[in-house]
């Protein structure tokens, strides 16, 4: 089964071929293809996180989701991720008295293979998006985003749309 989902990338000034890896040491699932469930997250993103030059490019795909970590609508598989990313935190505070900081849990799952088994992480996190708290002190609508390792469940790659930053 296969979902469509939103890259966001700053204007390179030449179309991709495929989404850009993120090796930022505070991307919240590491090393991996970012995707947005929701275009006007997609656009949202593109309009507040990727103004260096400007512009931005919304490029959409379909992605297979069959081998996809759902910590968003499958219950069992959110609360396994929960003890995984604890049972993380919790060793790093015994050895550091500290914890951890994005980059030290993902270097963390990498060493322990804890991600080699599944192809992504599908996953919700806290929205500044104004579209998602048309009720006044509540947002109601997930935003969600896909964490994908393997680039070999992308189908379709293409350019959806480009935008100016405000």
């Amino acid at each position: 089964m296969s979902n469509k989902f939103y890259h966001t990338q700053e204007n390179r000034f030449e179309e991709l071929n495929e989404p850009i890896i993120c090796k930022k040491n505070n991307a919240w699932l590491g090393e991996a293809f970012y995707f947005w469930e929701e275009e006007s997250d997609a656009d949202f993103w593109g309009n507040t996180h990727k103004k260096k030059t400007g512009k931005y490019e919304i490029y959409s795909s379909e992605i297979s989701i069959d081998n996809i970590l759902d910590t968003v609508f499958d219950r069992k598989q959110y609360l396994w991720w929960i003890k995984q990313v604890e049972k993380a935190a919790k060793t790093f505070m015994k050895k550091t008295n500290s914890k951890p900081t994005l980059k030290e849990i993902n270097d963390y799952f990498v060493d322990k293979n804890i991600w080699t088994k599944i192809d992504g992480i599908l996953f919700q996190d806290i929205s500044q998006n104004p579209v998602h708290f048309m009720v006044k002190e509540f947002q109601y609508k997930k935003r969600i985003q896909l964490a994908l390792y393997n680039k070999e469940k992308i189908i379709n790659f293409a350019l959806h749309s480009t935008g100016e930053c405000v």
